[in-house]
Order: C-alpha cells, then structure tokens, then sequence
C-alpha cells in the first residue's frame, strides 16, 4: 500500500523528512477496524513527532492521527463497525498513522463519520473535537459552576485547530461566556464565525484586556498555546477557586501562583485513554458520535481551512511547514491518493 514515512528525524525541510513509500497492507485482528483512509489532517503532534521520534533501524515511521475513511474489514471482536461504514477517529500515538491507504484503528476510539460533510471535512475534526471536549468536559468540568466566577472561559489561542471547536462545542452545549484570543484580522474574524462572544489581543496584557470587557474574573481558562508566556497573566485574571487547563509542552511550567487563588490545574492528552487502555477508553468513540451529531444537527461547523490533494510527501512537507510557522488557522487537510 501506499504510504508516506521518513526514518530520520529532522527539519521539514531536509529531502528525506517525508517519503512516498510502499509499506505491506496490515490486517485487522482483536478489536481493530481496517480503514481504507479518503482524508486525513495534520495537528502539531505530527510535527513534534517528525522533529524528534527515531524508528527502529531500517524502519518507516508513518504519521498521522485524524482520518476520514471505510471500515474495509475488522478484526473478530469487534461489535460496533461493519465492512463498509464511514468513519472517522484520531488514532493512537503508540500505533502506525494515518499517512497511508490503510490503517488499523481500534473501534473504541472510532466513531461514525458525520453524514453532511465530506471526507476533508470531517478528517478536520477528530483529534481537536477530543481534545477540545476532554479538555472542557472532562478536565474543566465547564457545566459546574465556580461559586462567584463569571460564568465564562477564556480560550487562548483560539483560531487554532483546538480552539476553534472549543469555541464550537461551548456554544452549543453550554450558555457560558465565550472570550478568544486572537490577534491578526483573518483571526479575529475566525474566531468571530466559529461563535467567540469576545475577541481580546493576547499580544497586549491579557488580564487587562479580559478585566476591560467588564464581565467579571472568569471561572475557566483554557490554553492552547503559548502557556508559558500567558501563565502569569492567567494566574492573574481567573476567578479564585477557577479552574485552568492547557495541552501544549512549555519547557517548563511554574503553577506555584495559582496556591493563593486555589486554582485547579488540569493537563490533557487526548491519547491518554488509548496509551494506557483505560477503563472508559470507549468514551472516546462515544464522544465522536456525539461530535457527529450535532455536526448532522448543523450545531458544529467543520474548521477545514486549506484542502490539499493528493495525500502525498510533498504535500504533507507543505502543510508541516505551515504548522511550523505558526500562522494557520483552523485545519490543513490532504484528501485522496494518487
């Protein structure tokens, strides 16, 4: 089958960062779906990944999380799926990605692709709807209030790809108040349309700008970018008791300033429940029915931005580098093989 790999890690732009390469086709066993893959994304762990991930010697490392596909066959446990569904899921980080025409994926973390949008579509939302869900449902915990908060969350960074549908998923599950930080016009108007009720500059002093809007010190904050250059300002501007969650890396991160105001803090990796088979992994499938719902229900919008095509190495080199650079907003997806 046809796939794109590299086997040395590196800057995106060394010639063997990304291959087309023909790998065997795998088989599905245990719980497993085989998906012949029609789109895929990229987020900022394929990045991460390719800049620093070494396979074993002689090996292709595949990348890729969220897909879009048809379940082809699966393995002799599986219950929920059948040769010829539609799906669409962000896969496991300790299995091969979703960068080739066929790839396994276990059916608890898979979920029925929404039916009113297109495969680019929908291999936009997998990764970030977890992400963003996990992060406000699970970890935040957005539908219990802080007693005395202002019933509002500031999301930083939210143009981004878990930004966008964190906007998304509050204002259709919650009446919370939703602030984004964005900070050029194409931004700002992003997040305007994915449903923000208030766009403040997080390159100005951000506790000054969210204390301006005259709402009151919000009860959640969630970053999703840049934590370590934000942290003191957030520590700042959240609500006594509120509660705080990020899921980028900062080198180092110091939460000794939230002690004063008995801040929560709260970590997400939405691959946590495939890496350590947790009890509840299935939650995750369950989260991508929901997702596809209310996307059927035209309560979620797809945050593709950019369609690029064929899902090749040299599209998947552009679409890296642009990640890198910092400036897109929503999602790059690459559709279809050549």
């Amino acid at each position: 089958m046809r796939a794109v790999g590299y086997q040395n890690p590196g800057p995106i732009d060394g010639e063997d960062a990304l291959v087309d390469v023909t790998l065997p086709e795998p088989a599905a066993g245990g719980r497993d779906l085989l998906v012949e893959v029609k789109a895929v994304s990229v987020n900022p762990v394929d990045v991460k990944v390719r800049a620093s991930a070494r396979p074993a010697a002689g090996a292709w490392k595949v990348l890729g999380w969220d897909a879009a596909g048809i379940v082809r066959a699966v393995g002799p446990e599986v219950t929920a799926f059948r040769p010829g569904d539609e799906v669409f899921y962000a896969g496991a980080i300790d299995r091969p990605g979703t960068n080739a025409e066929l790839h396994l994926v276990d059916e608890r973390i898979a979920g029925p692709k929404p039916r009113t949008l297109d495969w680019a579509a929908a291999a936009a939302l997998p990764l970030t709807a977890v992400t963003a869900w996990e992060a406000l449902f699970d970890r935040l915990r957005v539908t219990a209030p802080v007693p005395g908060a202002a019933p509002a969350v500031l999301i930083v960074g939210g143009a981004g790809g878990v930004g966008s549908i964190a906007i998304q998923l509050l204002r259709a599950r919650t009446d919370l108040t939703v602030i984004a930080t964005a900070s050029r016009p194409e931004t700002v108007d992003w997040v305007r349309r994915m449903g923000a009720h208030h766009v403040v500059d997080h390159r100005r002093p951000l506790a000054a700008e969210v204390a301006a809007l005259g709402l009151g010190a919000p009860a959640f904050v969630f970053s999703t970018t840049h934590t370590d250059a934000h942290l003191a300002k957030i520590a700042t501007l959240i609500a006594p008791q509120g509660r705080f969650a990020l899921i980028d890396d900062p080198p180092a991160l110091d939460i000794v300033p939230f002690k004063r105001k008995s801040v929560s803090v709260h970590w997400e990796l939405m691959f946590t429940r495939s890496l350590f088979t947790t009890a509840d992994m299935a939650e995750q499938g369950a989260i991508f029915a929901e997702v596809s719902r209310l996307v059927d229900a035209g309560q979620l919008v797809s945050t593709v931005t950019e369609r690029l095509a064929p899902i090749s190495a040299a599209n998947l080199k552009a679409a890296h580098a642009e990640l890198e650079s910092h400036s897109a907003r929503g999602k790059i997806v690459l559709e279809g093989w050549a």
